[in-house]
């Protein structure tokens, strides 16, 4: 993102040159002290709503009162001030906000101009981050609480000299507890890491190895221990005849005919009351979402 400026000082071509007599020349507006470089403003703004914009006195103007005032969007990204974003980045944000305050800017409003732009650039800064730095999608409501608990953290960090606690962070922020917690799982979304990203070395492990070799993948014996847990309490209704066939078919792993040869039935009955008793299991795991314990 790039900002075009005319500096104030430089040698005007062409019709340019009438520029000079109509406004003072500011060989270094970017370093005009602040007192100065309010009285100033006041004069190029007066002189700015007099010309026709596109104009190259206009132009000049315009772009006089930019430099004059770059302090301003210095003073503001200093409050917003994060290593995940770079400086620079936030200066040019800054500006467009910055420049969006000098062509609104009225003078007959007897308003002081630090106190009209101020919003204007914190607030593109705002917008900056709100859009374009989260990795994750977070509401807006977490995303300005973040920023409230960074700076609730800092401060106590600086009074106690540790690491403040929720309970702590609470009463800074004059919020509940629950509502700390909440800002503080959406600060992760702030964040994230490639899985194809390199992982440091750790004894044998080598430097290049990616993020995704160590993240766990899902177990399928999970769903098997949740179908095992539930089917405990359906067991145990069973008659003992149909639990004494189930055990000899899937615990001792018998066959129908060894089944039908201890019981005393013929193979066709054990698969009979192998198929009524499961196919009642199994309807009623899928049919009964009561929680069993």
């Amino acid at each position: 993102m790039v900002i075009s400026e005319t500096r104030a000082g430089q040698v005007l071509s062409g019709g340019e040159a009438g520029v000079r007599d109509a406004l003072p020349v500011v060989d270094d507006p970017r370093s005009t002290a602040p007192a100065d470089a309010r009285e100033l403003s006041r004069l190029f703004f007066a002189r700015l709503r007099e010309l026709e914009e596109g104009t190259p006195e206009y132009q000049y103007a315009r772009n006089t009162l930019i430099e004059l005032n770059m302090g301003l969007v210095h003073f503001g990204v200093r409050r917003f001030r994060s290593g995940a974003v770079e400086t620079e980045d936030m200066v040019q944000v800054g500006m467009i906000g910055m420049i969006k305050a000098i062509d609104r800017f009225d003078l007959s409003r007897e308003v002081e101009f630090v106190t009209f732009a101020m919003p204007y650039i914190t607030g593109e800064i705002k917008r900056f981050f709100r859009d374009a730095t989260w990795a994750l999608h977070v509401p807006r409501r977490l995303q300005e609480r973040r920023q409230e608990l960074a700076r609730a953290q800092d401060d106590l960090i600086s009074l106690l000299g540790r690491a403040p606690r929720t309970a702590e962070l609470a009463e800074v922020m004059q919020i509940p507890e629950k509502e700390v917690a909440e800002a503080q799982r959406a600060a992760n979304g702030y964040h994230t890491q490639s899985l194809d990203a390199p992982i440091g070395s750790e004894g044998m492990h080598r430097a290049d190895r990616p993020l995704s070799e160590m993240v766990g993948g899902e177990d399928p014996t999970y769903e098997l221990i949740e179908n095992c847990h539930a089917l405990g309490p359906l067991l145990a209704e069973l008659a003992p005849r149909e639990q004494e066939i189930l055990r000899m078919r899937f615990a001792e792993e018998l066959t129908q005919a060894q089944i039908g040869e201890r019981i005393g039935v013929s193979q066709m009955q054990v698969s009979r009351l192998l198929t009524r008793t499961l196919g009642r299991l199994r309807r009623q795991l899928l049919i009964d979402e009561s929680p069993r314990v």
